[in-house]
């Protein structure tokens, strides 16, 4: 599927006849040309040829049904996209670029290097994908979270065209609100994130309570520092006035003690105020690092909270379907 190859075509068309065609794919989540009954035979017919809906796929699902995960075939490699059923919302995971030049040592994608960005239209394909499954049992897709494979902002202009197409009232007219972007610690990014007009979200990986264990763990901590990051997402804060998401994984004996707790917990409050939720997750070991023991976690939990702060934890999904990020793709490309 070439969503480009779809514009162009329309371009000989009458403006009405592309709200149709865009209704149908990306409201309605038509899998085939034949279903657009609304359109001309001879314009279904150039579309069919031109400009076949076929996404080319692998999608495991997880034994007990909360989650999904596809690996989706583009040039030059496999993409992988995962939905996530929890309390009532549909969430699809999307990737922004086809691996990651990022190097974190606990991501398998980062450990396998980095081909390309993605285009805005394969980054749609993904949940284009997961809404034409959720058609089937009269469901759609409520959020959109960019912590895929890759590093969002690396990829800047076309993960903000395809947040402009996901928001689009013509297409999946998905709000602004649901619609999460996660990011490394890319500081030029978050600046301009900020100046966004769309009221979106900030998720921000930090993993760790400190310049060290954030330097052993996420090489592009050298690049940009721990304090200097804090300081862009307090500007951010101050400028939008939208909380943030700090996402911290849970690493055995890395990053999961109660003193790791503690300094966070100090580090947060000192440099952010209170406007921002620490999103606490559950590791899918990929084999260097073991997920943090359960009773870590809770005492983890219980220090953060105990000094104020609002904690959610991830839910976990899909060990069985190799639900670690980059782990599916990579076996499929091999």
């Amino acid at each position: 599927m070439n969503i480009l190859k779809i514009q162009e075509i329309l371009k000989d068309e009458p403006k009405f006849r592309a709200k149709q065609v865009y209704e149908a794919v990306f409201a309605k989540f038509i899998e085939g040309w034949d279903e657009a009954t609304n359109l001309p035979a001879a314009l279904r017919e150039r579309l069919k040829a031109e400009a076949p809906l076929e996404i080319k796929a692998e999608v495991l699902e997880a034994a007990n049904g909360q989650s999904a995960k596809a690996a989706i075939e583009v040039p030059g490699g496999v993409v992988e996209t995962v939905l996530m059923k929890h309390e009532g919302r549909n969430t699809v995971c999307v990737s922004s670029q086809l691996g990651c030049k990022l190097a974190c040592s606990f991501c398998y994608t980062g450990r396998h290097g980095f081909v390309r960005d993605l285009d805005s239209y394969e980054i749609v394909q993904q949940v284009l994908l997961f809404s034409r499954i959720l058609k089937k049992t009269e469901e759609r897709v409520s959020n959109i979270v960019f912590m895929g494979m890759g590093e969002p902002f690396l990829n800047y202009d076309e993960v903000m065209k395809a947040i402009r197409f996901f928001n689009d009232e013509d297409t999946f007219n998905i709000g602004a609100r649901k619609i999460s972007v996660s990011t490394v610690g890319i500081i030029d990014g978050i600046k301009k994130f900020a100046n966004e007009p769309l009221q979106l979200n900030l998720a921000v990986s930090l993993h760790a309570p400190n310049e060290g264990i954030r330097n052993e763990i996420m090489p592009i901590s050298k690049n940009y520092p721990f304090k200097s990051l804090l300081k862009a997402v307090a500007d951010y804060i101050n400028k939008t006035n939208r909380k943030v998401m700090i996402e911290y994984v849970l690493l055995k004996h890395i990053n999961d003690s109660e003193e790791n707790a503690l300094e966070l917990a100090d580090v947060l409050i000192t440099e952010l105020g209170r406007l921002f939720t620490v999103n606490l997750v559950n590791y899918n070991p990929t084999g260097k690092y073991k997920p943090a023991d359960k009773e870590d976690i809770a005492a983890f939990k219980r220090v953060l909270e105990k000094e104020g702060i609002e904690v959610v934890q991830r839910h976990k999904f899909g060990a069985d379907i190799k639900a670690a990020c980059g782990q599916l793709a990579r076996e499929i490309s091999n």
